[in-house]
């Protein structure tokens, strides 16, 4: 009996067992296990489960179960580190935890569950053979992910080709297909037992021969190492700062002193450079700005040429003047004028997070008594800005806003480098801020520039144009990372068409066996 034939005969709660499975074995292609080749397995199981899919009686529904499942097996392994947020004030959100985080895991996996039902759609009318089948279950498993990206804020955590992080020469293809462009490729090139098992022996050796060119190319990107500009440091603090602490107001001035000391005493190799960036962690602390002295104080503290660039909380009057809008924002204080180091721009966060910086479908959630997940609450900024402080240019991410590509600064106005600044301390020694680290590679690729990230208790990074790791600080270490700031690349073709890319790849897979039969009756 066929392999086909085995699987369709499958009772179905033995497949969505399976599918779950697969699901949790594909999240092992992410950080920290980084086994790439687990997709190997994972994606042609996937297809063979909605090739069985596609001859149940009801094949819509049977596809969308399929990759629920598979989605939801992917969510249970890679996004579990979530609960630990809310164990950090265990005693007032623990209770959440069985509802909110098994909520999202499953929210998310909808998504999954939309590319099974689109693809055995697209099988049952018209979409034969295995090399379009393959191509068709790209298309769909990337226009999931699109999806999970961008509707209600977007999640768009763990999408596949987050996963080629852990290989460079295979993500530098990000720089031109995007971040959904290299989900397409990956898991069709993951997809390439499938043509081995049922007979297809041509069919493979050109994908292989397509994955050698991806390959190649990539490690030409990355022979040459971009120069470091001679004219400006970088110096990146990690305070690791327990999170409890952080939320404690008698321990934060001692955090406070010990990161003006950290960047000073790091600062002081700089001090002949014309420029030196200190980057501190996402709300290093509140309302800095408002500190009596607080330019004097960094200007005695700090080398003239320093600029800081910290994350912090304000509070601006709202329009009536009665109430007050805060914001997870980030401060540059500038070099030093005048005895003082003056505040120089302000960028408020404008991607914020769910729940915990403001609470979605607010009136229903207060009525489950969850309004107290997001207390009060953020006011979101406008979008996002490039800030012209000092000879280098660059546009701030503030933890949560990396996650999403392309929506890294305004397009008319290319920075020179990012800065990410976060605090992953939330989410404890797992998987989650390994995965974070790894989005920023990402960005980098896309982008063509290099990332300071600053986190509070790690991993705070140096990341290259080319999404090289130049210099890393581990978890729950506190130090400094003084560096010289990476020379950008040339705008990358991603930075300039967006999701172009992929559009025409997934449109070629969904539109092509049609335009073969059309063609084939014409002649």
């Amino acid at each position: 009996m066929s392999l086909r034939a085995r699987v369709r005969r499958l009772p179905g709660w033995q497949r969505l067992l399976a599918a779950f499975g697969l699901g949790a074995l594909s999240a092992l292609a992410q950080a920290p296990y980084d086994l790439l080749p687990v997709l190997l397995v994972s994606f042609p199981g996937l297809f063979v489960l909605l090739d069985a899919s596609a001859h149940r009686p009801r094949p819509l529904r049977s596809g969308f179960t399929v990759g629920f499942a598979f989605g939801l097996g992917a969510m249970a392994l890679g996004i579990y580190w979530v609960a630990f947020a809310f164990l950090v004030q265990a005693e007032a959100f623990a209770w959440m935890i069985p509802v909110l985080v098994p909520g999202l895991m499953a929210y998310l996996a909808l998504y999954a569950g939309l590319s099974g039902w689109l693809t055995v759609l697209l099988w049952r009318h018209g979409w034969r053979g295995d090399v379009t089948r393959v191509l068709t279950l790209a298309a769909a498993w990337s226009l999931g992910e699109v999806l999970r990206g961008e509707v209600f804020d977007g999640f768009p955590w763990n999408i596949v080709s987050q996963s080629a992080a852990s290989f460079l020469p295979l993500a530098q293809a990000a720089s031109w297909a995007g971040p959904y462009g290299l989900s397409f490729l990956m898991v069709g090139l993951a997809c390439v037992p499938v043509l081995l098992a049922y007979g297809r022996r041509r069919r493979p050796v050109l994908a292989m021969g397509a994955l050698a060119v991806l390959l190649i190319a990539g490690s030409v990107r990355m022979i040459e190492a971009p120069a470091a500009r001679g004219d400006v440091a970088l110096v990146v603090v990690q305070p690791s700062v327990p999170q409890r602490d952080k939320l404690d107001p008698e321990r934060q001035e001692d955090a406070l002193a010990r990161m003006v000391a950290m960047t000073a005493e790091a600062g002081a190799d700089t001090e002949d450079l014309p420029a030196a960036y200190a980057v501190w962690p996402e709300n290093a602390y509140r309302y800095l700005d408002e500190v009596p002295g607080v330019e004097a104080g960094l200007a005695s503290a700090f080398p003239d040429n320093m600029i800081l660039v910290t994350g912090s909380v304000r509070a601006t009057p709202t329009s009536g003047g009665t109430d007050y809008d805060f914001h997870n924002a980030i401060q540059v204080f500038g070099a030093t004028e005048d005895g003082e180091k003056p505040l120089v721009a302000t960028y408020d966060k404008h991607h914020l997070v769910p729940f915990g910086e403001f609470l979605p479908l607010g009136g229903l959630f207060r009525s489950l008594g969850l309004d107290s997940l997001a207390p009060g609450g953020f006011t979101p900024g406008a979008g996002p800005r490039t800030l012209a402080a000092g000879p280098a240019p660059f546009a701030p991410l503030v933890c949560y806003e990396g996650v999403f590509p392309g929506e890294l600064y305004p397009m008319d106005a290319r920075p020179d480098w990012l800065v990410i600044s976060t605090n992953d301390a939330w989410f404890g020694d797992r998987a989650g801020p390994r995965q974070h680290l790894a989005i920023g590679q990402m960005r980098a690729i896309e982008s063509g520039l290099p990332v300071a990230r600053s986190a509070n208790t790690g991993i705070s990074a140096v990341i290259g144009p080319q999404g090289r790791i130049l210099a890393q600080l581990p978890l729950y270490e506190a130090g400094v990372l003084v560096r010289a700031l990476p020379a950008p690349l040339p705008r990358t073709p991603y930075d300039r068409l967006g999701e172009l890319v992929w559009a025409m790849m997934a449109a070629f897979a969904a539109f092509s066996p049609r335009l073969g039969l059309a063609l084939a009756r014409g002649g």
